[in-house]
């Protein structure tokens, strides 16, 4: 009788703790707090160097370790520090590679993507490969032309470098967001980088917009601006404008989005580094609350 009870009370705990173990794995695959948290771990946070325009890269790259960024989205023509003309682009010399690589080094920083850039031809986008190359970047960011899509598409894929089509404010060609999906049909190795900024100068809404190019998304411009729907509104500190940032965090979580979004502040040029470092801490509690 005794084996019997101590039998039937084994079985319950055992019931019991499948069905506990069961409803747990259940909450955390429907509420999606796990995979919420999984995604946000492999976003980067990263700064485009035309925020710091009106320096050299020694001084950007200084700039963004200050802010604690260790990824970088280069500007093509950006001088590398004040020692000489190197500038980053196509016509470096080993020497100058050497510099910047040195450099990147000293602060623990990775270029990921560069951009924005439209080679004119063939040999000038060989040439912009080649350096992304030499560099290990993920991504090219262009605006190019109808005529480029296959040549480009073909490049990326022997490369195997991405190619991000980036979308001034409107009458720009790429302004919306189905002419950038035209340019990415039946090219699997253009996307798009989705410019949060130019996107609301254009009245759209830069959420529905992630929708629509749901799967296609490369890289992002993390920016913000004071009026909504004008096309030459000025850049706001990041949180501080007109653009609701929470949806658009928790669209890029749901499309399980992995890439960079750059920090793109065109305001403040020569002080602009308290608005990047408040940025990032913004950016920091927008990822925190989708945990």
């Amino acid at each position: 009788m005794k084996k019997r009870l101590l039998l039937t009370h084994v079985i319950l705990g055992l019931l019991f703790l499948m069905a506990t173990v069961s409803s747990v794995y259940g909450q955390k695959k429907s509420n999606g707090k796990a995979t919420q948290k999984f995604i946000a771990a492999n976003w980067k946070l990263g700064i485009q160097m035309w925020t710091f325009r009106l320096f050299t890269q020694q001084e950007a790259l200084e700039k963004a370790d200050s802010a604690g960024i260790r990824y970088v989205e280069a500007t093509i023509g950006q001088k590398i520090d004040k020692s000489g003309k190197e500038s980053f682009g196509i016509d470096m010399t080993a020497a100058d590679k050497a510099k910047l690589k040195g450099l990147l080094a000293k602060h623990k920083a990775q270029i990921v993507a560069m951009g924005v850039i439209n080679p004119p031809n063939r040999a000038s986008w060989i040439k912009t490969f080649d350096l992304a190359k030499e560099f290990g970047l993920s991504y090219i960011i262009s605006e190019p032309p109808k005529n480029q899509w296959d040549l480009i598409d073909s490049l990326a894929g022997f490369y195997k470098i991405k190619v991000a089509i980036h979308e001034h404010a409107n009458p720009n060609p790429y302004w919306h967001p189905d002419s950038v999906l035209a340019a990415i049909k039946g090219h699997s190795n253009i996307g798009a980088c989705a410019d949060l900024g130019h996107w609301a100068r254009s009245g759209l809404d830069p959420a529905e917009c992630l929708k629509k190019l749901e799967g296609h998304v490369i890289g992002v411009h993390l920016k913000d601006i004071v009026t909504f729907g004008v096309r030459k509104a000025a850049d706001a500190t990041v949180g501080k404008g007109v653009i609701n940032f929470a949806p658009i965090f928790e669209e890029l979580n749901r499309q399980k989005f992995k890439g960079m979004l750059s920090i793109e502040h065109e305001s403040n040029w020569e002080n602009n580094l308290p608005d990047v470092i408040e940025t990032v801490n913004f950016y920091n509690d927008q990822v925190k609350k989708l945990k």
